[in-house]
């Protein structure tokens, strides 16, 4: 029986070129069916974030970015007291010292009682200058003191941004409580709005994409001095709405 080469080369077709378009189309095929290359698209696009406060809100945020497939550092005083944590989260998460998230972290993520950040900025002048920070704090008056009035007078994103001289800050995730947070992450459909904002523009564009791989809408608000919108007692405070209706309510305000 004449075989299929021989047949094709009188008709003119190179053998040469059928054996390349069959293994081109079985290479087509093999990434298709592959899960190797989506895989390896995950993990180029994935971030090393540091927590710095694993609490409520830290533990509840950080669990989502794990979930979303970022690397995540959580951090504590005493941070043996986190192995449950991480242990229930699996290889993507950690836990270290405040020092050691600072160092990890391409972001940090800071979420602590409002009256521990000028301490923290005395401790690690050189650890956050240039670092992208996502404060996600909110200023108590009954618990917080001093620093807590001086927050609530000129905006907590410019007391943040004094006390962690050389961060780039942007204020996000103080929206609610982490139940709320929780509960409304990923939700169906049209996702729940998170404001943010700060005075960098690169760490705004980080910012953005974090809160959207933890499962909400980011509504940038403006500049540091604007995030008063958002915060304890501001008029966007604890909203549970779109992020179509929250640019509505922003058109109300200068």
């Amino acid at each position: 029986m004449e075989s299929v080469m021989a047949k094709h080369g009188r008709l003119g077709i190179p053998w040469q070129r059928i054996l390349l378009t069959v293994g081109l189309a079985a290479l087509v095929l093999s990434c298709a069916i592959s899960p190797r290359p989506l895989l390896a698209q995950s993990t180029a696009s994935a971030m090393k974030i540091g927590i710095i406060g694993a609490g409520n809100i830290g533990g509840t945020v950080g669990e989502l970015w794990v979930k979303a497939d970022h690397q995540v550092l959580f951090s504590s005083r005493n941070p043996e007291q986190l192995k449950p944590l991480v242990d229930k989260l699996g290889p993507l998460a950690r836990a270290g010292t405040v020092k050691e998230a600072l160092t990890f972290g391409e972001a940090i993520l800071i979420a602590v009682p409002y009256g521990a950040i000028p301490q923290i900025g005395r401790d690690y002048p050189a650890e956050f200058a240039g670092k992208i920070v996502l404060d996600a704090t909110n200023a108590v008056l009954a618990r917080d003191g001093e620093v807590a009035k001086e927050a609530r007078e000129i905006g907590v994103g410019i007391t943040s941004a004094k006390y962690l001289s050389g961060a780039r800050i942007v204020r996000a995730l103080n929206l609610m409580s982490f139940r709320r947070l929780a509960s409304n992450a990923n939700r169906a459909g049209e996702r729940m709005a998170i404001p943010i904002g700060g005075d960098d523009d690169e760490a705004l564009k980080v910012a953005s994409r974090l809160v959207r791989d933890a499962g909400f809408d980011p509504v940038i608000v403006g500049s540091l001095e604007r995030t008063k919108l958002f915060a304890q007692g501001g008029p966007l405070y604890g909203q549970e709405i779109s992020a179509r209706e929250m640019q509505e309510r922003l058109k109300g305000f200068k």
